[in-house]
């Protein structure tokens, strides 16, 4: 029997196909959580603070010798009065997110005790903390797990041909800057030259200088300005180096490194960027038009076997035929995929 309307997507060796279902039942829509009331405490201590300006001597009534009305408190000591206490509006959720942000750079049990003696105030029981941050981690996990399959199966179809790394000059931005100046040339690109990629924003361990490590998809003939080669010393590795680097970048942002992408080694960049999502908790940075599945209609004579749980998808010979709505595109290829209906 046919499969119409399956979600193909490679999986870095075969296609695998996930036949369409129905889900009559709808999503019921979550009660809102209950929001809570957290207090951050700041530095109670406070020093006094000297009035500047000329210290003319005035007596009790604040009137100078020379007749002049003077404030009598200009020159005394005065306290800044900063507040002690503020108070936020959220929920546990929000709460839970913020600390797990907090304390990213620690191992897990660590992390997990610290986020828990800082909410246990907001429950009645020690348990009821408990439980809520070890669903709160779960939750992480799972959400993780997503993002990876996400990110590798939306890579496998982009067809990436470079690995870049971007990096300011003081002289030239701020980190603000060059975060939002790289963004917004990223974007020019994608919508006039047909760029495509997917990165991830990185600080390096010592200095915490910020930086971008992103997988390139640049069309032949795409690319804007020229290549340099350039040679300098690695603090890193504690030898010279050549990087080959973008004339129009160093000139607009700084240092920056372009690697032509081996696809037998798309595996080990893609690896190179989950290592900051799981360990920094950083965003992997998408740009329009990289998509997980194409559509398309599978034939039984098409159909290896199947595999998953529960058998529920469908492992695809290597030359299987696509189609469209009955029409038939041609044997899957990068020409083919191109121009099938694509789904997220």
């Amino acid at each position: 029997m046919p499969f119409g309307e399956t979600k193909v997507y490679f999986d870095g060796s075969h296609y695998i196909a996930i036949p369409h279902t129905a889900n009559p039942a709808r999503k019921r829509p979550k009660p809102p959580e209950e929001v809570i009331t957290v207090i951050d405490k700041q530095d109670e201590s406070s020093e006094p603070v000297k009035a500047t300006g000329p210290s003319n001597a005035c007596d009790s009534d604040g009137i100078t010798a020379d007749g002049e009305v003077k404030d009598k408190d200009i020159n005394a000591p005065q306290t800044a009065n900063k507040p002690l206490k503020t108070e936020r509006k959220l929920t546990r959720k929000e709460l839970f997110d913020e600390l797990y942000k907090k304390h990213i750079q620690l191992k897990k049990k660590e992390r997990k005790e610290k986020i828990l003696t800082e909410m246990r105030p907001f429950f009645e029981t020690e348990e009821q903390a408990r439980n809520y941050v070890n669903t709160g981690f779960e939750r992480k996990e799972r959400n993780l797990i997503s993002r990876r399959v996400r990110m590798v199966r939306k890579a496998n179809l982009a067809k990436f041909n470079y690995f870049c790394t971007f990096t300011y000059d003081d002289k030239k931005h701020t980190e603000e800057s060059f975060r939002k100046g790289l963004q917004t040339c990223f974007r020019n690109l994608c919508n006039r030259k047909g760029w495509k990629y997917m990165g991830v924003w990185e600080r390096s361990p010592e200095k915490q200088r910020l930086h971008f490590h992103g997988l390139f998809a640049i069309p032949e003939n795409a690319m804007t300005g020229g290549f340099i080669t350039v040679k300098d010393y690695s603090t890193t590795g504690n030898k010279m180096q050549k990087s080959v680097q973008s004339i129009y970048f160093n000139e607009r942002f700084g240092r920056n490194d372009f690697k032509e992408l081996d696809p037998r080694l798309l595996g080990e960049s893609i690896k190179y960027l989950l290592k900051y999502i799981e360990k920094t908790g950083e965003k992997i940075v998408y740009s329009k038009g990289l998509y997980q599945y194409f559509i398309s209609d599978i034939m039984d004579a098409d159909i290896a076997c199947r595999i998953g749980q529960e058998d529920k998808k469908l492992l695809l010979f290597d030359n299987f035929r696509c189609w469209d709505e009955g029409v038939f595109m041609g044997r899957v290829s990068d020409e083919t995929i191109a121009k099938m209906r694509k789904s997220n």
